[in-house]
């Protein structure tokens, strides 16, 4: 049996994925993206070590919560970097009758990860920003990465909800919203578009870790601000 490396549980979200899940955060990240909030979860080999079946029985623990809609997402750091765990983990849900979904940003592909991707019912993509310029100074890798997985699930026919968080005077305009629009519009497989506020209470996790927090100077958007954005994907 596989064992995979957990951050932390969250029994009941409301906010990743369909319905109520329960939320897995795995450990380890090949990213180092400047709005992160998880910056406890980069280094792989911390965390606590389990087995897919330790995390399936906490799961159906809250199966009775999760309706039509809900029922697991694995997210993180970066859950590909353990897709043999999630495989197996996913498979497993599938036996109980668990809906899965990934949380990723979709900076990797292998041949395992495309295993992973046959029993997962939902992605989560990430896209960051809609440069390559932007991608390469504040994520840590090409938008070519993201995007190329993007289209790896539209050939596998996977629903996929893009989220892409607003980052006052980085991506925060118009011209950036609209090819975000622009690319999901792109791919049919793509049936969500969810834009999230960029929060800095993550900030004294960086300070705890003796880490810079590189968008401290960076405001968070304002409501209206958010609204306005979410009026032009309409």
């Amino acid at each position: 049996m596989i064992k995979g490396r957990v951050h932390s549980f969250q029994s009941l979200g409301t906010v990743d994925g369909p319905g109520v899940r329960f939320v897995v955060f795995l450990q380890g990240c090949n990213l180092r993206c400047g709005c992160c909030h998880n910056p406890d979860t980069w280094k792989i080999d911390d965390g606590k070590v389990y087995s897919s079946d330790d995390v399936v029985n906490r799961a159906l623990r809250y199966k009775e919560y999760f309706g039509i809609e809900g029922g697991i997402t694995v997210s993180g750091g970066e859950p590909l970097l353990q897709a043999e765990f999630v495989t197996e983990l996913f498979h497993k849900c599938h036996e109980n009758g668990i809906n899965t979904c990934l949380d990723t940003s979709g900076s990797l592909m292998n041949d395992n990860i495309k295993k992973l991707l046959t029993v997962t019912d939902r992605v989560l993509l990430d896209i960051k920003y809609t440069n390559d310029e932007s991608y390469q100074k504040y994520v840590g890798c090409s938008i070519d990465k993201p995007l190329s997985f993007l289209s790896y699930l539209q050939n596998m026919n996977i629903p996929t909800t893009l989220r892409y968080v607003v980052i006052p005077t980085l991506n925060d305009n118009k011209e950036s919203v609209l090819r975000l629009k622009e690319i999901a519009q792109a791919h049919s497989s793509v049936d969500k578009i969810e834009l999230l506020p960029f929060r800095k209470i993550c900030r004294v996790k960086y300070d705890d870790l003796g880490i810079p927090f590189r968008f401290a100077s960076i405001p968070e958007p304002q409501k209206e601000e958010m609204d306005l954005l979410n009026s032009i994907l309409k």
